[in-house]
C-alpha cells in the first residue's frame, strides 16, 4: 500500500507500523467484501421473494407452482454466483493472482467435463425441463420408473416421495420420458367386470346413477369436472364381460374419486342384483373302482 502516510512512517523508521497497517487494511478490505456479499445476497433473495409473491397473487395454482419452482432455482444460482465472486475478490485482496487461477480452473474444468459428462447432462436436462415447464413442485409424475409427488426440483436431480413415503432422488440425466399426472385434469378410468347374463342397459343406468350421486356429494363435487363417460364393452373375459368407463377429475384427485366410486358401485350392485363374477374352484370326486377279486 503506497500513500503519503505510509511514506511518512517509513521516513521515521516505523516499518513495523507499516506492516501492521497493511495487515489491518487487508482485514478491512475482506470485511467489506464479505459484508457487501452478505448484503447483496439478502437483497437479491428479498427481491426474488417479492417478485414471486406478486406473480403468484393472481395466477392459477398450476402457474403458481411453476413460479415457485423457478424462483427456488434462481435463488440457488444467485447464491452460487455471489459466492464465486466473493471468493475471487477475496483472493485478489490477499494478493493472490486471480488470472492464473481462472485459467487453471478453465483447463481443469475442461478435463473434469470429460469425466463428469453425466453431471453436465444433469444440469442441462434440468434447465430444459424447467424452461419448458415439464415438472413443478407438487406434481404427481412418473420418471425413470418411479412414481410419486415432486418435493424438490433442482438442476441436478428431482426428489420424489411415493405413496408409501419412500423418497427417491432421480438424477436428471436418467430422465428420458416424463409422465405428468397433474396437468389441468386427469381421468379416473375403471374397468367394471360383470357376469355375462347382465343386462347392459341396466348396468349403464346403474353406473350413471352412482356417478350422479357421487358428483352431487359436497365432498366430491369440487373434484369432479364432468359426468361419467361410458366407453362400452371393452373385453370378453374368461368369466365376465368388461365395461370401461371414466370420470374427469382435477389433478391429484384421481385415486380419491376412483376408490369412492368403486365402493359405492359395489353397494349399488348388491341392491340391483348385478353379479360380480370371480374365479371359483370346483372339485369333482370320481368314484373309486375297486378291482374285482376272482
Amino acid at each position: 500500500m503506497k500513500n503519503p502516510f505510509i511514506a511518512l512512517l517509513k521516513k521515521f523508521n516505523l516499518d513495523d507500523y507499516v506492516d501492521w497497517l497493511d495487515f489491518l487494511v487487508i482485514v478491512f478490505d475482506i470485511t467489506i467484501i464479505l459484508f457487501v456479499a452478505w448484503f447483496i445476497s439478502r437483497i437479491a433473495k428479498a427481491v426474488i421473494r417479492d417478485i414471486e409473491i406478486k406473480m403468484t397473487e393472481h395466477t392459477s395454482e398450476d402457474e403458481a407452482k411453476r413460479i415457485k419452482t423457478l424462483s427456488r432455482v434462481i435463488r440457488y444460482v444467485t447464491s452460487v454466483v455471489i459466492f464465486s465472486l466473493t471468493v475471487t475478490t477475496t483472493l485478489s485482496s490477499l494478493g493472490v493472482p486471480v488470472a492464473p487461477l481462472l485459467a487453471t480452473a478453465g483447463v481443469a474444468g475442461v478435463a473434469i467435463g470429460f469425466g463428469a459428462q453425466s453431471l453436465v447432462k444433469d444440469y442441462f436436462t434440468g434447465f430444459v425441463m424447467l424452461l419448458e415447464n415439464q415438472i413443478r413442485q407438487g406434481d404427481i409424475v412418473e420418471i425413470a420408473g418411479k412414481i410419486g409427488t415432486v418435493e424438490e426440483v433442482t438442476l441436478r436431480y428431482i426428489r420424489l416421495r411415493n405413496y408409501e413415503g419412500v423418497v427417491h432422488f432421480v438424477p436428471n440425466n436418467a430422465i428420458s420420458v416424463v409422465t405428468n399426472r397433474s396437468r389441468n385434469f386427469i381421468y379416473a378410468v375403471m374397468d367394471v367386470c360383470v357376469a355375462y347374463k347382465t343386462d347392459l342397459n341396466h348396468l349403464n343406468s346403474t353406473l350413471k346413477k352412482v356417478a350422479k350421486e357421487l358428483r352431487e356429494d359436497p365432498r366430491f363435487m369440487s373434484h369432479i369436472l364432468d359426468d361419467l363417460e361410458i366407453a362400452g364393452l371393452e373385453n370378453f373375459g374368461d368369466s365376465s364381460i368388461v365395461v370401461r368407463c371414466r370420470i374427469k377429475v382435477d389433478t391429484n384427485s384421481q385415486m380419491l374419486v376412483k376408490r369412492e366410486f368403486q365402493g359405492r358401485l359395489k353397494l349399488a350392485f348388491e341392491q340391483e342384483d348385478i353379479e360380480i363374477p370371480f374365479p371359483q374352484l370346483v372339485i369333482q370326486q370320481q368314484p373309486i373302482k375297486h378291482p374285482s377279486i376272482t
